[in-house]
Protein backbone atom coordinates (compact mmCIF):
# COMPACT_ATOMS: atom_id res chain seq x y z
CA UNK A 1 0.00 0.00 0.00
CA UNK A 2 1.27 3.60 -0.63
CA UNK A 3 2.29 5.94 2.04
CA UNK A 4 -0.38 8.26 2.58
CA UNK A 5 1.72 11.85 1.61
CA UNK A 6 1.10 14.56 4.55
CA UNK A 7 0.53 18.06 3.19
CA UNK A 8 2.32 20.32 5.40
CA UNK A 9 1.65 23.76 6.87
CA UNK A 10 3.37 27.06 5.81
CA UNK A 11 6.29 27.44 8.18
CA UNK A 12 5.74 29.40 10.68
CA UNK A 13 7.96 31.69 12.95
CA UNK A 14 7.53 31.52 16.81
CA UNK A 15 9.69 32.82 19.47
CA UNK A 16 11.83 29.93 19.96
CA UNK A 17 11.99 29.37 16.31
CA UNK A 18 10.60 27.55 13.23
CA UNK A 19 7.65 25.26 13.05
CA UNK A 20 6.19 23.19 10.38
CA UNK A 21 2.57 21.14 11.11
CA UNK A 22 0.52 19.23 8.42
CA UNK A 23 -3.33 20.17 7.39
CA UNK A 24 -6.14 17.83 7.71
CA UNK A 25 -9.75 17.90 6.46
CA UNK A 26 -8.94 21.43 5.78
CA UNK A 27 -7.58 22.07 9.30
CA UNK A 28 -3.89 23.35 10.39
CA UNK A 29 -2.21 20.84 12.38
CA UNK A 30 1.06 21.39 14.88
CA UNK A 31 1.94 18.21 17.59
CA UNK A 32 4.65 18.29 19.75
CA UNK A 33 5.78 21.97 20.01
CA UNK A 34 8.08 22.60 23.08
CA UNK A 35 7.15 25.35 25.38
CA UNK A 36 10.23 25.12 27.63
CA UNK A 37 13.43 23.70 28.14
CA UNK A 38 12.83 19.79 29.22
CA UNK A 39 12.89 19.56 32.55
CA UNK A 40 15.64 16.92 33.06
CA UNK A 41 18.90 16.60 35.18
CA UNK A 42 19.25 19.45 36.62
CA UNK A 43 15.93 20.91 35.81
CA UNK A 44 14.07 18.25 37.28
CA UNK A 45 11.95 19.51 40.65
CA UNK A 46 12.51 23.31 38.89
CA UNK A 47 10.77 25.73 37.67
CA UNK A 48 10.13 26.01 34.02
CA UNK A 49 12.68 27.96 31.81
CA UNK A 50 12.50 29.81 28.66
CA UNK A 51 12.97 27.41 25.73
CA UNK A 52 16.64 28.31 23.87
CA UNK A 53 16.06 29.06 20.33
CA UNK A 54 16.43 26.15 17.55
CA UNK A 55 18.01 26.33 14.74
CA UNK A 56 16.30 24.82 11.52
CA UNK A 57 12.72 24.06 11.17
CA UNK A 58 11.08 21.81 13.76
CA UNK A 59 8.62 19.30 12.34
CA UNK A 60 5.65 19.36 14.57
CA UNK A 61 3.30 16.62 13.44
CA UNK A 62 3.10 14.24 15.69
CA UNK A 63 2.76 14.24 19.62
CA UNK A 64 5.69 14.77 22.16
CA UNK A 65 5.56 12.42 25.13
CA UNK A 66 3.58 12.47 27.92
CA UNK A 67 4.69 13.18 31.65
CA UNK A 68 5.28 10.29 33.70
CA UNK A 69 1.72 8.36 34.62
CA UNK A 70 1.02 7.54 38.04
CA UNK A 71 -1.00 4.07 38.61
CA UNK A 72 -4.93 4.67 39.23
CA UNK A 73 -7.31 1.73 38.41
CA UNK A 74 -9.04 4.07 35.48
CA UNK A 75 -5.45 2.78 33.97
CA UNK A 76 -7.18 -0.45 33.58
CA UNK A 77 -10.16 0.69 32.14
CA UNK A 78 -8.78 3.00 29.59
CA UNK A 79 -5.14 2.07 28.95
CA UNK A 80 -2.19 4.09 29.91
CA UNK A 81 -0.88 7.40 27.92
CA UNK A 82 2.28 6.84 26.50
CA UNK A 83 4.87 7.44 25.32
CA UNK A 84 6.37 8.94 28.90
CA UNK A 85 9.32 11.06 29.76
CA UNK A 86 10.51 13.22 31.78
CA UNK A 87 10.91 15.56 28.38
CA UNK A 88 7.26 15.85 28.22
CA UNK A 89 6.86 20.13 28.16
CA UNK A 90 4.63 20.34 24.53
CA UNK A 91 1.64 21.99 22.82
CA UNK A 92 -0.48 20.90 20.18
CA UNK A 93 -2.49 22.84 18.21
CA UNK A 94 -5.37 22.63 16.00
CA UNK A 95 -6.27 26.05 14.03
CA UNK A 96 -8.62 26.99 10.78
CA UNK A 97 -5.18 28.57 9.12
CA UNK A 98 -2.51 30.15 9.99
CA UNK A 99 -3.82 33.76 8.95
CA UNK A 100 -4.50 37.11 10.98
CA UNK A 101 -8.13 36.20 11.60
CA UNK A 102 -7.86 36.51 15.19
CA UNK A 103 -10.00 33.50 16.45
CA UNK A 104 -10.85 32.66 20.15
CA UNK A 105 -8.40 30.95 21.98
CA UNK A 106 -9.33 27.61 23.83
CA UNK A 107 -6.27 25.94 25.80
CA UNK A 108 -7.32 22.78 27.44
CA UNK A 109 -5.88 21.30 30.98
CA UNK A 110 -6.30 18.23 31.35
CA UNK A 111 -7.22 15.84 34.17
CA UNK A 112 -6.09 12.81 36.04
CA UNK A 113 -5.72 13.53 39.76
CA UNK A 114 -2.18 15.11 38.68
CA UNK A 115 -0.84 11.82 38.62
CA UNK A 116 -1.87 10.88 34.91
CA UNK A 117 -3.46 11.85 31.60
CA UNK A 118 -2.21 13.77 28.84
CA UNK A 119 -2.89 16.82 26.04
CA UNK A 120 -2.47 14.23 23.44
CA UNK A 121 -5.55 11.60 24.59
CA UNK A 122 -8.03 11.18 21.43
CA UNK A 123 -10.62 12.18 23.29
CA UNK A 124 -8.85 16.05 23.29
CA UNK A 125 -8.58 16.04 19.25
CA UNK A 126 -9.35 19.24 18.88
CA UNK A 127 -10.80 19.14 15.21
CA UNK A 128 -14.33 19.15 15.93
CA UNK A 129 -14.21 22.17 17.78
CA UNK A 130 -12.04 24.13 15.69
CA UNK A 131 -13.94 23.15 12.55
CA UNK A 132 -17.33 23.97 14.25
CA UNK A 133 -16.51 27.14 15.87
CA UNK A 134 -13.67 29.10 13.87
CA UNK A 135 -11.70 28.52 17.17
CA UNK A 136 -8.12 27.70 17.84
CA UNK A 137 -7.73 25.07 20.11
CA UNK A 138 -4.55 24.42 22.11
CA UNK A 139 -3.76 21.15 24.66
CA UNK A 140 -0.80 21.01 26.75
CA UNK A 141 1.12 18.39 29.02
CA UNK A 142 2.16 19.26 32.23
CA UNK A 143 4.79 17.68 34.93
CA UNK A 144 2.54 15.47 37.12
CA UNK A 145 3.06 13.67 40.34
CA UNK A 146 5.93 14.06 42.42
CA UNK A 147 7.47 15.56 39.38
CA UNK A 148 5.13 18.34 39.26
CA UNK A 149 4.04 18.76 42.44
CA UNK A 150 6.07 17.80 45.10
CA UNK A 151 6.15 19.99 48.39
CA UNK A 152 8.70 20.99 50.70
CA UNK A 153 8.11 24.57 52.35
CA UNK A 154 10.90 27.10 50.88
CA UNK A 155 12.30 24.91 48.65
CA UNK A 156 9.78 23.53 45.92
CA UNK A 157 5.67 24.35 44.97
CA UNK A 158 3.37 24.07 42.17
CA UNK A 159 5.71 23.17 39.68
CA UNK A 160 3.43 21.40 37.52
CA UNK A 161 1.23 25.05 37.56
CA UNK A 162 4.05 27.15 36.51
CA UNK A 163 4.79 24.84 33.67
CA UNK A 164 0.40 25.47 32.78
CA UNK A 165 1.67 29.32 33.15
CA UNK A 166 4.83 29.14 31.46
CA UNK A 167 1.89 27.11 28.40
CA UNK A 168 0.09 30.07 28.64
CA UNK A 169 2.79 32.24 28.14
CA UNK A 170 3.55 30.86 25.11
CA UNK A 171 -0.02 31.00 23.72
CA UNK A 172 0.22 34.73 24.46
CA UNK A 173 3.56 35.48 22.76
CA UNK A 174 2.81 33.23 19.55
CA UNK A 175 -0.58 32.37 18.85
CA UNK A 176 -1.42 34.90 16.90
CA UNK A 177 0.99 33.18 14.42
CA UNK A 178 -1.22 30.58 14.24
CA UNK A 179 -4.73 32.80 13.66
CA UNK A 180 -5.37 33.17 17.58
CA UNK A 181 -6.25 36.35 19.74
CA UNK A 182 -4.22 36.54 22.59
CA UNK A 183 -6.33 38.52 24.15
CA UNK A 184 -9.37 36.47 23.78
CA UNK A 185 -7.88 33.27 25.26
CA UNK A 186 -10.23 31.02 27.46
CA UNK A 187 -8.70 28.23 29.59
CA UNK A 188 -10.93 24.66 30.35
CA UNK A 189 -10.30 21.30 32.31
CA UNK A 190 -11.67 18.65 34.05
CA UNK A 191 -11.66 17.36 37.04
CA UNK A 192 -7.71 18.09 38.01
CA UNK A 193 -7.66 20.22 35.16
CA UNK A 194 -10.61 22.16 36.59
CA UNK A 195 -8.84 22.47 39.68
CA UNK A 196 -5.95 23.89 37.52
CA UNK A 197 -8.09 26.65 35.89
CA UNK A 198 -9.66 27.99 38.94
CA UNK A 199 -6.76 27.54 40.90
CA UNK A 200 -5.02 29.71 37.95
CA UNK A 201 -7.59 32.43 38.59
CA UNK A 202 -5.73 33.26 41.92
CA UNK A 203 -2.25 32.90 40.90
CA UNK A 204 -0.54 36.10 40.44
CA UNK A 205 1.80 35.24 37.99
CA UNK A 206 -1.10 34.09 35.47
CA UNK A 207 -2.86 37.77 35.54
CA UNK A 208 -4.16 38.31 32.25
CA UNK A 209 -2.84 35.48 30.22
CA UNK A 210 -6.68 34.08 30.23
CA UNK A 211 -10.05 36.05 29.70
CA UNK A 212 -12.61 33.56 30.64
CA UNK A 213 -12.70 30.21 32.39
CA UNK A 214 -14.70 27.02 31.84
CA UNK A 215 -14.51 24.41 35.16
CA UNK A 216 -15.96 21.07 34.31
CA UNK A 217 -16.27 18.54 37.59
CA UNK A 218 -14.06 20.99 40.01
CA UNK A 219 -12.84 18.82 42.89
CA UNK A 220 -13.20 20.71 46.04
CA UNK A 221 -10.11 22.52 46.56
CA UNK A 222 -8.29 21.94 49.86
CA UNK A 223 -6.64 25.08 51.35
CA UNK A 224 -4.74 22.95 53.82
CA UNK A 225 -0.88 22.46 53.20
CA UNK A 226 1.29 19.09 54.14
CA UNK A 227 5.17 18.30 53.20
CA UNK A 228 4.24 14.85 54.34
CA UNK A 229 3.39 12.86 50.97
CA UNK A 230 6.72 14.55 49.18
CA UNK A 231 8.92 13.21 52.43
CA UNK A 232 6.97 10.02 52.39
CA UNK A 233 7.85 9.37 49.04
CA UNK A 234 11.23 10.26 48.85
CA UNK A 235 11.42 7.95 52.35
CA UNK A 236 10.89 5.15 50.02
CA UNK A 237 13.48 6.22 48.17
CA UNK A 238 15.97 6.40 51.03
CA UNK A 239 15.81 9.81 51.27
CA UNK A 240 15.27 11.57 54.74
CA UNK A 241 14.26 15.15 55.87
CA UNK A 242 12.63 16.09 52.53
CA UNK A 243 16.47 16.63 50.87
CA UNK A 244 14.60 16.54 47.28
CA UNK A 245 18.14 18.04 45.67
CA UNK A 246 19.38 14.12 46.61
CA UNK A 247 16.28 12.56 44.18
CA UNK A 248 17.97 14.36 41.07
CA UNK A 249 20.07 11.25 39.90
CA UNK A 250 17.75 8.75 41.01
CA UNK A 251 15.69 6.92 37.89
CA UNK A 252 12.30 8.79 37.01
CA UNK A 253 11.20 5.26 36.60
CA UNK A 254 11.87 4.32 40.51
CA UNK A 255 10.36 7.59 41.77
CA UNK A 256 7.25 6.40 40.25
CA UNK A 257 6.85 3.45 41.87
CA UNK A 258 8.04 5.21 45.30
CA UNK A 259 4.92 7.05 44.23
CA UNK A 260 2.51 4.08 43.43
CA UNK A 261 3.19 2.57 46.68
CA UNK A 262 2.36 5.81 48.68
CA UNK A 263 -0.90 6.23 46.81
CA UNK A 264 -1.51 2.12 47.20
CA UNK A 265 -0.86 2.83 50.88
CA UNK A 266 -2.93 5.83 51.51
CA UNK A 267 -6.36 5.33 49.00
CA UNK A 268 -7.93 7.77 50.76
CA UNK A 269 -5.31 10.95 49.87
CA UNK A 270 -6.18 10.74 46.37
CA UNK A 271 -5.15 14.42 45.67
CA UNK A 272 -2.70 14.52 48.19
CA UNK A 273 0.20 15.89 45.16
CA UNK A 274 -1.61 18.80 43.66
CA UNK A 275 -1.05 22.43 43.82
CA UNK A 276 -0.63 23.79 47.53
CA UNK A 277 -1.84 27.22 48.31
CA UNK A 278 0.97 28.68 49.56
CA UNK A 279 2.48 32.51 49.73
CA UNK A 280 4.41 32.63 46.63
CA UNK A 281 3.00 30.88 43.70
CA UNK A 282 -0.51 30.66 44.84
CA UNK A 283 -1.39 32.47 48.10
CA UNK A 284 -4.56 32.74 48.05
CA UNK A 285 -7.80 30.71 47.83
CA UNK A 286 -10.08 30.93 44.39
CA UNK A 287 -13.26 30.69 46.25
CA UNK A 288 -11.42 33.86 48.83
CA UNK A 289 -10.32 35.86 45.82
CA UNK A 290 -13.50 35.59 43.48
CA UNK A 291 -15.77 36.65 47.13
CA UNK A 292 -13.26 39.83 47.20
CA UNK A 293 -13.63 40.55 43.67
CA UNK A 294 -9.50 40.07 42.17
CA UNK A 295 -11.48 37.89 39.43
CA UNK A 296 -14.08 40.29 38.21
CA UNK A 297 -12.88 40.53 35.18
CA UNK A 298 -12.70 36.70 34.31
CA UNK A 299 -15.68 35.13 33.30
CA UNK A 300 -16.35 32.16 34.74
CA UNK A 301 -18.23 28.98 33.57
CA UNK A 302 -18.36 25.51 35.83
CA UNK A 303 -20.43 22.54 36.13
CA UNK A 304 -20.72 18.75 37.52
CA UNK A 305 -22.09 15.81 36.51
CA UNK A 306 -25.55 14.20 37.92
CA UNK A 307 -23.66 11.59 39.18
CA UNK A 308 -19.88 12.31 39.51
CA UNK A 309 -18.63 9.45 42.28
CA UNK A 310 -19.88 7.00 40.30
CA UNK A 311 -16.80 6.53 38.94
CA UNK A 312 -15.03 6.25 41.90
CA UNK A 313 -17.57 4.02 44.52
CA UNK A 314 -17.65 1.27 40.99
CA UNK A 315 -13.56 0.72 41.49
CA UNK A 316 -12.60 -2.19 43.77
CA UNK A 317 -11.02 0.23 46.59
CA UNK A 318 -14.34 1.85 47.17
CA UNK A 319 -16.52 -0.80 47.02
CA UNK A 320 -15.74 -2.05 50.78
CA UNK A 321 -15.84 1.04 52.27
CA UNK A 322 -18.89 1.97 50.13
CA UNK A 323 -20.95 -0.98 51.63
CA UNK A 324 -20.46 0.33 55.34
CA UNK A 325 -23.92 2.26 54.38
CA UNK A 326 -24.35 5.35 56.59
CA UNK A 327 -21.08 4.93 58.76
CA UNK A 328 -18.74 5.13 55.84
CA UNK A 329 -20.51 8.68 55.34
CA UNK A 330 -20.32 9.05 59.13
CA UNK A 331 -16.31 8.42 58.58
CA UNK A 332 -15.78 10.26 55.93
CA UNK A 333 -17.27 13.41 57.00
CA UNK A 334 -15.36 12.84 60.79
CA UNK A 335 -12.23 13.17 58.61
CA UNK A 336 -13.35 16.42 57.56
CA UNK A 337 -13.63 17.73 61.43
CA UNK A 338 -18.20 16.69 61.28
CA UNK A 339 -18.94 15.57 64.40
CA UNK A 340 -21.62 12.67 64.25
CA UNK A 341 -24.29 14.07 65.42
CA UNK A 342 -24.50 16.57 62.39
CA UNK A 343 -23.12 13.99 59.66
CA UNK A 344 -26.46 11.85 60.95
CA UNK A 345 -28.29 15.03 60.00
CA UNK A 346 -26.89 15.66 56.57
CA UNK A 347 -28.35 11.78 55.90
CA UNK A 348 -31.57 12.52 56.70
CA UNK A 349 -31.95 15.37 54.69
CA UNK A 350 -30.49 12.99 51.79
CA UNK A 351 -33.25 10.69 52.28
CA UNK A 352 -36.08 12.69 52.57
CA UNK A 353 -35.10 14.93 49.74
CA UNK A 354 -34.68 12.09 47.81
CA UNK A 355 -37.32 9.73 48.28
CA UNK A 356 -38.24 7.37 46.10
CA UNK A 357 -34.95 8.61 44.01
CA UNK A 358 -32.28 6.45 46.01
CA UNK A 359 -32.37 2.63 46.04
CA UNK A 360 -31.96 1.08 49.39
CA UNK A 361 -28.51 -0.20 48.30
CA UNK A 362 -26.16 1.97 50.38
CA UNK A 363 -24.17 2.51 47.21
CA UNK A 364 -26.61 4.95 46.25
CA UNK A 365 -27.05 7.22 49.34
CA UNK A 366 -23.03 7.18 49.27
CA UNK A 367 -22.95 8.42 45.42
CA UNK A 368 -25.55 10.95 45.87
CA UNK A 369 -23.50 12.42 49.10
CA UNK A 370 -19.83 12.01 47.30
CA UNK A 371 -20.73 13.68 44.85
CA UNK A 372 -21.73 16.85 46.73
CA UNK A 373 -18.86 17.04 48.85
CA UNK A 374 -16.28 15.72 46.57
CA UNK A 375 -18.15 18.15 43.83
CA UNK A 376 -21.59 20.21 43.50
CA UNK A 377 -21.08 22.29 46.97
CA UNK A 378 -17.48 23.86 46.43
CA UNK A 379 -19.01 24.21 42.78
CA UNK A 380 -21.91 26.50 43.98
CA UNK A 381 -19.82 28.49 46.52
CA UNK A 382 -17.53 29.48 43.71
CA UNK A 383 -20.47 30.53 41.39
CA UNK A 384 -21.72 32.43 44.56
CA UNK A 385 -18.95 34.00 45.13
CA UNK A 386 -17.93 34.83 41.75
CA UNK A 387 -21.33 36.48 40.38
CA UNK A 388 -21.69 39.38 42.20
CA UNK A 389 -18.31 40.70 40.71
CA UNK A 390 -18.99 39.59 37.55
CA UNK A 391 -22.61 39.26 35.49
CA UNK A 392 -21.39 36.71 33.12
CA UNK A 393 -21.05 33.50 35.14
CA UNK A 394 -22.86 30.25 34.28
CA UNK A 395 -23.99 26.90 35.67
CA UNK A 396 -24.36 23.45 34.45
CA UNK A 397 -25.37 20.06 34.48
CA UNK A 398 -24.38 16.81 32.69
CA UNK A 399 -26.76 14.11 33.03
CA UNK A 400 -26.44 11.50 30.07
CA UNK A 401 -26.29 8.16 31.31
CA UNK A 402 -23.07 6.01 30.37
CA UNK A 403 -23.88 2.36 28.94
CA UNK A 404 -20.80 0.56 30.70
CA UNK A 405 -20.84 -2.05 32.94
CA UNK A 406 -24.61 -1.74 32.68
CA UNK A 407 -25.28 1.19 33.38
CA UNK A 408 -23.79 1.29 36.97
CA UNK A 409 -21.30 4.63 36.32
CA UNK A 410 -24.61 6.69 35.74
CA UNK A 411 -23.95 9.94 34.63
CA UNK A 412 -20.15 9.87 36.39
CA UNK A 413 -16.85 11.81 36.49
CA UNK A 414 -15.31 12.81 33.07
CA UNK A 415 -18.49 11.21 31.45
CA UNK A 416 -18.91 14.83 29.70
CA UNK A 417 -15.42 15.05 28.20
CA UNK A 418 -15.95 13.87 24.68
CA UNK A 419 -19.64 15.93 24.11
CA UNK A 420 -17.58 18.85 24.72
CA UNK A 421 -14.85 17.90 22.03
CA UNK A 422 -17.01 16.28 19.66
CA UNK A 423 -15.06 12.55 20.01
CA UNK A 424 -17.71 10.36 21.25
CA UNK A 425 -15.68 7.99 19.21
CA UNK A 426 -12.45 8.31 20.47
CA UNK A 427 -10.78 5.04 21.55
CA UNK A 428 -9.97 5.97 25.04
CA UNK A 429 -13.92 6.25 25.69
CA UNK A 430 -15.04 2.75 23.61
CA UNK A 431 -18.03 1.48 25.47
CA UNK A 432 -18.39 4.23 28.14
CA UNK A 433 -19.94 7.11 25.95
CA UNK A 434 -22.93 6.18 24.01
CA UNK A 435 -22.88 6.79 20.51
CA UNK A 436 -26.56 7.44 18.84
CA UNK A 437 -28.53 10.63 17.15
CA UNK A 438 -29.43 11.54 20.60
CA UNK A 439 -25.34 11.55 22.27
CA UNK A 440 -24.81 13.13 19.32
CA UNK A 441 -27.41 16.10 19.27
CA UNK A 442 -26.14 16.77 22.98
CA UNK A 443 -22.87 16.90 22.06
CA UNK A 444 -23.63 19.72 19.34
CA UNK A 445 -25.15 21.48 21.79
CA UNK A 446 -22.64 21.60 24.19
CA UNK A 447 -19.93 21.87 21.72
CA UNK A 448 -21.95 25.23 20.92
CA UNK A 449 -21.76 26.77 24.27
CA UNK A 450 -18.46 26.05 25.08
CA UNK A 451 -17.63 27.52 21.53
CA UNK A 452 -19.96 30.86 21.83
CA UNK A 453 -18.46 30.74 25.78
CA UNK A 454 -15.06 31.13 23.99
CA UNK A 455 -16.15 34.11 21.42
CA UNK A 456 -18.11 36.01 23.51
CA UNK A 457 -18.48 35.27 27.25
CA UNK A 458 -22.33 34.02 27.10
CA UNK A 459 -23.04 30.08 26.33
CA UNK A 460 -26.02 30.93 24.53
CA UNK A 461 -26.86 30.16 21.06
CA UNK A 462 -29.93 28.98 19.27
CA UNK A 463 -29.73 25.24 19.57
CA UNK A 464 -30.99 25.58 23.23
CA UNK A 465 -33.52 27.25 25.50
CA UNK A 466 -32.22 30.62 27.04
CA UNK A 467 -29.81 30.01 29.58
CA UNK A 468 -29.73 32.74 32.14
CA UNK A 469 -26.55 34.01 34.50
CA UNK A 470 -26.28 32.07 37.75
CA UNK A 471 -27.73 33.78 40.64
CA UNK A 472 -27.66 32.87 43.84
CA UNK A 473 -31.74 33.06 44.32
CA UNK A 474 -32.58 31.26 41.23
CA UNK A 475 -29.28 28.96 40.95
CA UNK A 476 -30.42 28.48 37.42
CA UNK A 477 -28.50 25.72 35.72
CA UNK A 478 -28.70 24.47 32.64
CA UNK A 479 -29.06 20.55 32.10
CA UNK A 480 -27.40 18.75 29.11
CA UNK A 481 -29.17 15.30 29.39
CA UNK A 482 -31.66 13.56 26.97
CA UNK A 483 -33.74 17.21 27.46
CA UNK A 484 -32.06 20.32 27.05
CA UNK A 485 -33.25 22.37 29.69
CA UNK A 486 -32.76 24.73 32.84
CA UNK A 487 -33.73 24.02 36.07
CA UNK A 488 -33.83 26.31 38.84
CA UNK A 489 -32.44 25.48 42.51
CA UNK A 490 -31.45 21.80 41.80
CA UNK A 491 -30.92 19.90 44.95
CA UNK A 492 -31.62 22.81 47.17
CA UNK A 493 -32.28 21.19 50.25
CA UNK A 494 -29.16 18.93 50.18
CA UNK A 495 -27.17 22.29 49.60
CA UNK A 496 -28.84 23.90 52.61
CA UNK A 497 -27.64 21.16 54.66
CA UNK A 498 -24.08 21.67 54.25
CA UNK A 499 -24.36 25.33 55.88
CA UNK A 500 -21.60 26.49 57.89
CA UNK A 501 -19.70 23.28 56.94
CA UNK A 502 -16.58 22.62 54.68
CA UNK A 503 -15.83 26.78 54.48
CA UNK A 504 -12.47 28.01 54.02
Amino acid sequence: MKAQTIEKTDIIETKSGKVQGYRKNGLEIFKGIPYVEAPIGELRFKPPIAKKPWEGILETTKYGSCAYQGYTELEDWLGKAQPESEDCLFLNIWTPATDNKKRPVMVWIHGGAFIMGTGNDPMYNGSALVQRGDVVVVTINYRLGVFGFPYISGVTANIGSLDQIAALKWVNENIQHFGGDPNNVTIFGESAGAYSVVSLCSMPSAKGLFHKVIAQSTPIIDPGISEKPTKKILRKLGIKGGNIDAARDIPAEQIVEAQNKFFKENPQNALALRPQIEKEIWPKHPEKAFKEGDCSDIFFMIGTNLNEAKLFTAMKAFIPLVNKGEKFIIDFLGMQGIKEERSKKIINVYKEAREGKLSNEPKELADAFLTDLMFRISTIRLLEAQRPHQPNTYNYMFSLISPAFNGILGSCHALEIPFVFGTLEAPTMKGFVPVNSEAKGVSEKMMDSWIAFAHTGNPNHKGIPEWPAYDAEKRATMVFGTECKVENGIFNKEYKAWDGLLEI
